[in-house]
């Protein structure tokens, strides 16, 4: 049994990435509690931040003049939406935001991927100087919609590469790709993720709605924030599915769909096939982050990566028209720097990376009828698994897990996020209240598989 959340209220859901082509043409072995049913987003979703490309031209304000900035040049340069070019008119008074943009643009890339059935467009950040690319894995398998997408690269010296899928890690999101035939391209410089304050500047580059080298800024607004998303997965098969992905697939509704869940029947409503989802531990930033997005990288005040852009909290209503879709609320959410270069350096070494199990089922202790005496919020086991990492640390039904190598715990989710963020055969200490006491034990996590 893995260590999965038994969520009093629907997860969070995934914007859709994909849109159908022009007319001319999660947990792995996740348990029943992992598996919420489907229903239509409401107020408050999480959705990821890939493209739809169908509004690339179309968006209020995309056809005006949009000026860009570059380098060191005291020239204007006028460049169309799409255009990745950084433009310095002014350089005595350019700002610190400006002198990320100048030297971290380089560093990102605009991918558009193109399925039988489905395409999508993101973003992604330079690991090294023959192509390899970090990307979010809902973007390359368009939310889940294939596993053998074409896969174009654009550069921001405005070269158009094709590109191969080199690993994908559906547990956190990420995907390393790798352009072909390319060399000299500048990697990104990464920060220590452990020292972020929330407070901090945050940046975002990426191509947010298809407008490649587009800069946005903000602070860190919240750390060790945990989401859960729908897990983007490709096929087994490694072609396309049959209606089990974002919108713009087969049976679906278009290409402004949500994943969307149902709610359980004990809340009144109605059902419909379950997918699997994944909890993740997220820096939370109001720097305004777009569908789009996804992929990119969320910067310090130095130009150092110190997240991977993901997903977005959403206000939008999947029932609602393309015009009435929300984007940023100023809640965007990014993969910390040291999960995301643990995640890249696995893929590329073996294809794969590795996630802790807990050995254990776990809910909030607001849900557990077993808990109503408890005066603290925390994860509650509901039972754990012989020989596992849980009960090998002397864990057992009905401790509450509050802290987890020093992150607080509010719920299952936080406590399924933290597990995951680490490698298999890693050790974390641990908190719990069993009776009413306090107690510590450390862990050594098992193998996700």
């Amino acid at each position: 049994m893995t260590d999965a959340p038994t969520e009093p209220n629907p997860a969070p859901s995934y914007y859709s990435s994909v849109t159908p082509p022009p007319p001319s043409n999660g947990d792995n072995n996740p348990t029943p509690a992992e598996q919420p049913a489907r229903k239509r987003a409401g107020a408050g979703v999480v959705v990821a931040v890939a493209a739809v490309a169908a509004l690339v031209g179309g968006a209020s304000g995309a056809g005006i003049g949009i000026l860009a900035y570059s380098g060191s040049h005291t020239s204007s340069t006028s460049s169309t939406p799409n255009s990745p070019s950084i433009t310095v008119n002014d350089s005595k008074n350019a700002t610190t935001i400006t002198a990320v943009a100048v030297n971290a643009s380089p560093s990102v890339v605009t991918i558009n991927v193109t399925g039988t059935d489905a395409a999508g467009t993101g973003s992604g950040i330079i690991l090294s100087s023959d192509g390899y690319v970090l990307t979010n894995t809902h973007v390359v398998t368009l939310d889940g919609e294939t596993g053998s997408a074409k896969i174009k690269v654009e550069t921001n010296d405005g070269r158009l590469l094709d590109a191969k899928v080199v690993g994908l890690d559906p547990i956190d999101d990420l995907a390393v790709i790798k352009m072909q035939n390319v060399s000299g391209l500048q990697p990104a410089k990464w920060a220590d993720s452990s020292k972020l304050n929330v407070g901090d500047t945050a940046i975002a580059i990426g191509a947010p709605l298809g407008l490649a080298g587009t800069v946005t800024n903000g602070i860190i607004s919240a750390l060790n924030r945990s989401i859960t998303v729908a897990s983007s997965a490709a096929p087994s098969t490694g072609g396309d599915s049959s209606g089990g992905g974002s919108g713009g697939g087969s049976g679906q509704n278009g290409p402004f769909d949500f994943w969307n869940f149902g709610t359980t029947p004990d809340q009144g409503g109605s059902t419909s096939p379950a997918t699997s989802t994944i909890s993740l531990s997220v820096i939370q930033t109001d720097a305004a982050i777009n569908p789009g997005n996804s992929g990119g990288a969320l910067l310090d005040s130095d130009g150092r990566v110190i997240g991977v852009n993901c997903a977005i909290a959403s206000t939008g209503d999947s029932s609602s028209s393309a015009g009435s879709q929300s984007g940023s609320i100023g809640v965007g959410f990014a993969i910390p720097s040291n999960v995301a270069q643990r995640i890249a350096n696995d893929l590329i070494k073996t294809g794969k990376a590795t996630h802790g199990l807990l050995g254990a089922s776990v809910e909030d202790v607001t849900a557990d009828s077993s808990q109503t005496n408890a005066t603290t919020v925390g994860a509650s086991i509901h039972s754990v698994v012989a020989g596992g990492a849980a009960a090998v640390a002397g864990l057992r039904a009905g401790d509450i897990i509050t802290n987890f190598n020093n992150i607080p715990i509010t719920g299952s989710t936080d406590l399924t996020a933290q597990v995951r963020v680490l490698e298999a055969g890693a050790k974390a200490d641990v908190t719990y209240t069993r009776d009413g006491h306090v107690s510590k034990t450390t862990v050594t996590l098992g193998e996700l598989k």
